[in-house]
């Protein structure tokens, strides 16, 4: 039996469309051009102490002609972000089954955030949340698991963990957890079911 199932968190319990879909639609920013400075600007702003992560974003913005400001930029990225319904009602089920829930993400400050005031749910599923600027871990970094077991009194054998990221399902089993790729509701409840 397992103890802890932990989550990451954009793609299972928030749901958007692809940003890089999005800067090509509404701005025509072709996807070569977007996402090397994506990929850049998110490597940095998951960090600690990165600053303000608009700051980053600003001389790209201006370079393709997209003129928002820094609560116009958020409110755009953030606003098409949705709940996952499905996904809230799975990770109550588990906690009132005495299941821990605990969420793992690479995130940023504007956007946990935003999370904190606009997604209240967040905090009522999970008993933890872990996002990469605070801790300093960002997935698939090893010690982001390591310190979810340490900080739990977990091992890893307690734990499964779903992530969409192949990269990180594998850095998840080295600490000894059975980790799955993520494929919606139905799926986190068919291996559930195998335990």
């Amino acid at each position: 039996m397992f103890k802890a199932v932990i989550f990451d968190l954009n793609g299972v319990f928030i749901k958007s469309p692809k940003l890089s879909d999005r800067f090509r639609d509404d701005f025509g920013v072709v996807q070569e051009k977007f996402l090397p400075a994506l990929r850049e600007i998110m490597a940095k702003v998951r960090r600690p102490k990165a600053g303000d992560a608009y700051s980053y974003w600003k001389p790209y913005l201006d370079e393709w002609g997209v003129n928002l400001s820094e609560d116009e930029f958020y409110d755009y990225w953030f606003g098409a972000e949705k709940e996952a319904p499905e996904m809230t009602a799975l990770a109550r089920r588990l906690k009132g089954e005495g299941v821990k829930v605990i969420i793992l993400s690479n995130n940023f400050v504007e956007r946990a955030a935003y999370y904190d005031k606009n997604f209240p749910f967040l905090k009522e599923i999970a008993d933890k949340i872990y996002y990469s600027w605070q801790t300093g871990f960002v997935k698939s970094d090893i010690r982001a698991w390591e310190k979810v077991l340490s900080d739990n009194g977990l091992r890893g054998e307690d734990c499964l963990y779903f992530d969409d990221s192949e990269e990180n399902i594998e850095a998840a089993e080295k600490t000894g957890m059975r980790a799955y790729v993520f494929d919606g509701a139905e799926g986190v409840k068919k291996i559930l079911e195998l335990f």
